[in-house]
């Protein structure tokens, strides 16, 4: 299920507002990475997967953004947060919605944008903007089309482009 497309627009102007360059794919909706990957296997750069997760004790958010081929141990993430083992779980949708205005299977790292209250703290796999890539993917506030924007251009890069994330980690291929 798309999120509204007007979402995606007002992406487009932000981005275009804010000088970042952009390229963008439309394709079927997809619910999944394995789903998604034949219809951008052809760009050259790192598609991710994001994961919109809730500390359960604390009441914390999190968008994590890792590559799409990293395999994750919650726990293990859980730990490197600082917020104990087996704390994080997925947030549910009617939270997503309200902080993020997606839905499940679009979950993106551009949605922060929509974070007015600012109280979802961004994960990035440092990959992403380390990893010499030429483009980082994202689904752009909906699941049938995909995103690119050059590593500069995220958060990590310029500030006055992009909310700077709260924490920066390395997540292992476990």
């Amino acid at each position: 299920m798309a999120s509204d497309p007007d979402l995606r627009k007002a992406l487009e102007e932000l981005l275009k507002r804010l000088n970042i360059d952009s390229i963008c794919v439309d394709h079927p909706e997809v619910f999944t990475v394995e789903e998604m990957m034949p219809h951008v296997a052809h760009l050259s750069g790192a598609v991710t997967k994001n994961l919109f997760l809730k500390d359960k004790k604390k009441k914390s958010l999190w968008l994590l953004s890792v590559r799409h081929d990293r395999q994750l141990d919650l726990g293990d993430v859980s730990k490197r947060l600082g917020l104990g083992g087996g704390n994080l779980r997925l947030a549910d949708e009617a939270l997503l919605l309200e902080k993020l205005r997606v839905r499940q299977g679009c979950v993106t790292a551009l949605a922060l944008f929509c974070d007015t209250d600012q109280s979802v703290k961004l994960v990035l796999d440092r990959d992403l903007t380390h990893g010499g890539h030429q483009r980082v993917y994202f689904h752009p506030m909906t699941n049938s089309a995909t995103m690119g924007l050059k590593p500069d251009d995220l958060p990590e890069g310029d500030q006055t482009r992009a909310r700077r994330p709260e924490l920066r980690l390395t997540l292992l291929v476990t």
